[in-house]
């Protein structure tokens, strides 16, 4: 990403760098209407009660040199009137007047959106743009040491590196336990960040609410004060890391369009919108309850034109931009889930595959160490030379983890400090593994 707006080597904006969203100095620069922040101050004020201009400009996300015009327009109107100062002395206070309340609950009628002021579509879709994971630089350097610590075949490493770089879609296939989550949940860590979120977007005269704090994980090192009026960038976006937006088996085709609260008259983004700039990865594709290709299918559109199309229950139909990692993973056979066609468009496809003997052993004491458990060769070489040939399993990525922890809550659960003994991986290799017959 360009430096001027990000401190690619810290990773993180330091604030001392331009903003690709200054903050704005008047109305005319937050691209919205004074009719539409006049609706927005009534419903804060009806939420909220007496509010000073300090606590409107901080729950709002607007600099009082752009709501004192909407305050007076307001008063002018008799919709608030101004009351004494506030206990601490800090200021004028603003109250709703019987009119006021009446126009607060007609806004809450059309709108029922009344968070931090939302900003314009145009606007966002410039800052998607600025962000895009495509302007992410990923070297072979980097992806090595992002992995330094995980035992991960070269051949791999060389596939996932240019395929990130590439900002395309990945298609992630290959058996159970063969890595494929953990390793695609760390490729988000390769796209420099962080990036600006809105907390909501305009458009027409609808707000959709973006932010969400499952997803946008602010960065604490900037604490920036969102009252200190002409420093810093546009409050109405938080900074946060590349948001990682993970779905399953759960996933349904409502979920990637948007979502309308009829109680509380508010759309919700749908989750494509909130992995923007960051990493959406559809896990375990084909568990879905709806057929493959259609939700392959939803994202042919927004694969190649790079922009997706959401409807407005009155009906508009307007677009987004479609900018993020976006990963499908599945360990089903790809052909059995969609055609050559649709895996044409999907430059790269890479397989995850089980472990050969050396590099499961590197992963089995690498494991241990984390566990703080000594590898005991005398018990590894029976687990592997016993264990693994009357199971008939392959050797797995997921299997040290899995196997080592069951037999820490052995240890831990005979009062007994974490150790390797035949007995325990015995015990584990039984509690593991789902057995039919009287095996070791």
């Amino acid at each position: 990403m360009d430096a001027k707006y990000l401190t690619v080597e810290e990773g993180f904006f330091t604030g001392r760098e331009e903003t690709p969203c200054p903050r704005p100095h008047s109305l005319d620069e937050t691209g919205l209407d004074a009719y539409f922040v006049a609706d927005l101050v009534l419903k804060h004020l009806h939420h909220m009660g007496n509010q000073t201009l300090a606590q409107l400009a901080k729950t709002i996300c607007l600099p009082g040199a752009v709501l004192e015009p909407i305050l007076s327009m307001l008063r002018k109107e008799a919709r608030v009137e101004a009351r004494g100062a506030d206990e601490g002395g800090q200021g004028i206070r603003y109250a709703l007047t019987d009119r006021g309340y009446a126009g607060a609950l007609d806004a809450l009628s059309r709108d029922g959106y009344s968070g931090p002021a939302p900003v314009p579509l145009e606007d966002y879709a410039r800052l998607i743009k600025t962000q895009s994971v495509s302007r992410c630089s990923v070297t072979s350097e980097k992806i090595r040491h992002l992995f330094r610590n995980t035992v991960l075949d070269d051949s791999l490493i060389d596939q996932l590196g240019p395929a990130v770089h590439s900002g395309r879609a990945i298609f992630i296939y290959g058996p159970p336990g063969s890595g494929k989550s953990y390793i695609t949940r760390q490729l988000v860590k390769l796209l420099n960040g962080p990036v600006f979120v809105p907390y909501s977007i305009l458009v027409g005269g609808s707000v959709v609410a973006v932010f969400d704090p499952e997803f946008h994980h602010p960065v604490d090192r900037l604490a920036q004060d969102p009252v200190r009026l002409m420093e810093g960038h546009d409050p109405r976006y938080q900074l946060c890391h590349r948001p990682e937006v993970v779905t399953g088996g759960e996933l349904t085709l409502d979920q990637l369009d948007l979502t309308y609260d009829s109680d509380r008259k508010q759309y919700q983004a749908p989750l494509q919108l909130k992995a923007s700039n960051g990493m959406l990865l559809i896990d375990d594709l084909g568990r879905q309850k709806m057929p493959p290709m259609s939700l392959l299918n939803r994202w042919i559109i927004p694969m190649e034109e790079k922009r997706d199309f959401l409807n407005l229950r009155a009906g508009q139909h307007f677009a987004v931009p479609f900018d993020m990692l976006l990963v499908f993973s599945t360990n089903l056979n790809p052909l059995d889930l969609a055609d050559e066609a649709f895996l044409r468009r999907i430059g790269h496809k890479i397989r995850f595959q089980t472990l050969e003997t050396e590099p499961y052993l590197r992963l089995w004491r690498q494991v241990c160490e984390q566990y703080g458990i000594e590898d005991d060769p005398q018990v590894t070489r029976y687990m592997m030379t016993e264990l693994y040939p009357v199971q008939g399993s392959a050797l797995l990525p997921c299997h040290p983890r899995d196997l080592l922890s069951l037999i820490s809550d052995y240890c831990r659960y005979r009062g007994e400090p974490p150790e390797l003994s035949i007995e325990a991986i015995r015990w584990a290799w039984k509690t593991y593994f789902v057995q039919f017959a009287d095996e070791r």
